[in-house]
């Protein structure tokens, strides 16, 4: 696995990062497309991971420090591309000085982020059909 990621605003990174989020959050999960895309994506840092030159992974970090619509393509899951997006994100959040960084994790990939620090806040809750948890790391 030859891993390349890229971190850039949603003029860069738009068509990659959509291309993966459709597949995995709109076909994959059935994700109603008017919940996928918002305004946001304009006023975030994006990541976009690539295996042998192939989109494979994204993720995006908001102005307020919360890490969202990270996706990884079903074959590329368990290989350790999801966690290079999610720590070029918390860099990201770090070098801009964001004390923390907050998400809402599919409950599921609860442990998925746990190894990275995270620490659960509160109850799980519904979005978009899908139970999902919030999620918090403090840097020190």
């Amino acid at each position: 696995m030859n891993i390349r990621l890229t971190i850039g605003d949603w003029d860069t990174q738009r068509s990659d990062a959509q291309m993966i989020r459709y597949e995995v959050f709109v076909v994959e999960q059935k994700v109603p497309l008017e919940m996928e895309w918002d305004e946001m994506d304009r006023e975030c840092v994006h990541a976009v991971a690539y295996d042998a030159g192939k989109a494979v992974a994204t993720g995006r970090l908001l102005p307020d420090g919360h890490i969202g619509r990270m996706a990884v393509v079903k074959a590329m899951r368990g290989q350790g591309v999801g966690g290079a997006v999610l720590q070029a994100l918390m860099s990201e959040a770090r070098k801009r000085g964001d004390p923390a960084v907050l998400l809402h994790a599919q409950s599921h990939a609860e442990q998925f982020y746990r190894r990275f620090g995270f620490v659960q806040e509160g109850e799980e809750f519904m979005e978009a059909g899908i139970p999902h948890i919030t999620m918090r790391h403090a840097f020190r």
